[in-house]
């Protein structure tokens, strides 16, 4: 089966949660699968809930620093070949193209370590930006450390180009990571 994206569902949790027990987080700054094994346990329904929310009516997100921000509006996808690939998530700003100083880029996404190089991070992301464009935006912009070839390579073959690379000025602490832009085709 070619690897697809699906909305996150009760249908694929049981493979969302087997790839958590593995110790894959979606979170490629921090390892969250603690946290979402405990709440997907807790309340299956309010997890996959927040993993969709269009309208930003979710509550606040903690920063690294434990500061809370407004969330913004998003969604996660997960990448599926028949059992759980990996996640990709989308954000946005109503009416806006750019996003808040804390929120780094539009999209960011994860593989679990076994499906790697299989082509499927490329796949996901050019099966997420119609949707991008279809939410308004005319460009995406995607962060990723300076030392992560195989991600930049993912948003390169996406037709991403080199913005900048900064220092987060939430994490003032935290190394230099590159911009990337990828345009939208009308």
């Amino acid at each position: 089966m070619d690897m697809q994206l699906v909305w996150p569902s009760k249908e694929y949790l049981v493979g969302y949660r087997v790839a958590l027990e593995r110790g894959w987080s979606a979170n490629t700054t921090q390892n969250t699968a603690s946290e979402e094994l405990a709440h997907s346990a807790r309340d299956p329904e309010g997890f996959l809930n927040n993993l969709v929310d269009r309208e930003a009516s979710g509550p606040p997100i903690v920063q690294p620093d434990g500061s809370a921000r407004p969330r913004i509006p998003g969604y996660r996808k997960w990448m599926w070949d028949g059992e759980l690939c990996g996640s990709i998530g989308l954000r946005w700003v109503f009416g806006m193209n750019t996003l808040p100083l804390h929120v780094l880029g539009h999209i960011g996404y994860s593989v679990v370590p076994w499906k790697r190089r299989l082509g499927y991070a490329t796949r996901a992301l050019g099966l997420l930006l119609p949707e991008a464009r279809a939410e308004g935006l005319v460009y995406v912009d995607i962060t990723t450390d300076v030392d992560n070839l195989p991600s930049q390579r993912v948003i390169l073959a996406n037709g991403g180009r080199l913005i900048e690379q900064f220092v987060p000025v939430a994490e003032p602490d935290r190394r230099p990571i590159l911009r990337f832009r990828i345009t939208l085709p009308p």
